[in-house]
């Protein structure tokens, strides 16, 4: 007897950008990603089609305005994207965003970089990737935290599932938080009338002179000196408990063995900037060894649980950011989210704590701009 195939989902998706902020601004919208089929930049008009972007120039060519009339407060705008697509939702408030093009594609926006246009724009963005397997949609904060929101995807058997509500007041605790904190005060961008854009993650703030580049130096060394004398163990895939990487650390490095005592990984001991971008010291490859013990690492160096808790990834989040110094961004942002979930950093699924939902078989998603 043969399996019925599973379901391919629809064509093109909708999408509702519900409007909770309570805030008086219009709201313009942006469906900007790939097309994965062909592997073309480019952007989704409100009907769902996709057209790949005019060629760029060097400087940055303004791109067309491709911006979608978004919902005024209390109400709601209904996208709709294709199947075959990954890329992002934009919102801005007041002011349309400005996007560039060169030969290589879109410029993105980047409020903490010197000069970028959209630097005094309150917008956000969601991700998301719909693809034949489903939708996978969450909030990010692994940039800036600026528009709270959630989002939301509907199954064929009407269940829902939501994630990435802040608690009420939440984003104002966010910045009273960070604002408080010496360390961290400079992170939060307030333009010239009083608004307050976003709050900086800490790799772009340090990058952008904001944030003390050798901030969490001190942890990373003592965690990494740990391992000098007792082991640390990996256990990458939750699935295949059995699979498990024996850690111990020589000078600044630290050797990984396989369960056949097989050196299969090594790693210099990370900079700040390596553990706040998962990268650099920590690269992460799409392979089944380096890359998923390197995002254990980077996971557990911005939680904190490096070195005091062995085997790893560390699930109790109770044990997160009690370190001192700590990643207050990432700790402040999980503690203002009503279900604890948000992605803080790159590898912030590590363990599922990041604010996404999937949905193998979607009808409809949403994506609600929370009060503020």
């Amino acid at each position: 007897m043969s399996t019925p195939a599973e379901a391919v989902p629809p064509d093109i998706l909708p999408i509702t950008v519900a409007n909770s902020t309570g805030r008086g601004e219009a709201v313009h919208l942006y469906v900007l990603g790939t097309d994965l089929a062909s592997g073309k930049l480019g952007y989704v008009d409100q009907a769902g089609a996709f057209t790949p972007w005019p060629a760029g120039q060097n400087p940055p060519s303004p791109a067309p305005d491709v911006s979608i009339d978004g919902p005024g407060n209390g109400g709601g705008t209904e996208i709709k994207v294709p199947r075959g697509f990954s890329g992002r939702v934009y919102f801005s408030f007041g002011d349309k965003l400005d996007f560039r093009l060169t030969p290589d594609g879109l410029v993105q926006p980047a409020p903490w970089a010197d000069g970028d246009p959209n630097k005094n724009i309150l917008f956000d963005w969601s991700e998301f990737t719909y693809n034949d397997s489903g939708l996978w949609l969450n909030s990010s904060q692994v940039d800036m935290f600026a528009v709270p929101h959630s989002v939301s995807a509907t199954g064929s058997d009407g269940s829902t599932d939501t994630t990435g509500a802040p608690v009420s007041g939440g984003r104002q605790a966010v910045i009273d938080s960070l604002k408080a904190d010496p360390a961290w005060a400079n992170t939060v961008d307030t333009r010239s009338d009083g608004t307050v854009l976003r709050v900086l993650a800490p790799g772009k703030a340090a990058g952008s002179g904001r944030l003390d580049t050798a901030y969490l130096d001190s942890y990373i060394s003592s965690a990494w000196q740990a391992y000098e004398s007792k082991d640390l163990t990996v256990v990458p895939f939750a699935d295949q408990p059995d699979k498990k990487f024996i850690g111990h650390t020589s000078g600044n490095v630290m050797t990984f063995k396989d369960g056949s005592g097989a050196e299969v990984a090594s790693f210099n001991k990370p900079s700040s900037a390596s553990v706040w971008g998962c990268d650099g010291d920590l690269p992460s490859p799409n392979d089944q060894v380096v890359g998923p013990i390197s995002r254990t690492l980077c996971a557990a160096l911005n939680r904190g649980t490096l070195g005091k808790i062995d085997t790893q990834p560390s699930t109790n989040a109770a044990d997160f950011y009690t370190n001192s110094p700590t990643n207050q961004y990432a700790k402040t942002i999980h503690a203002n989210m009503a279900d604890g979930k948000a992605y803080a950093f790159a590898y912030d699924d590590v363990g599922n704590f990041e604010s996404l939902v999937h949905k193998g078989d979607p009808q409809s998603a949403s994506i609600t701009l929370s009060p503020f």
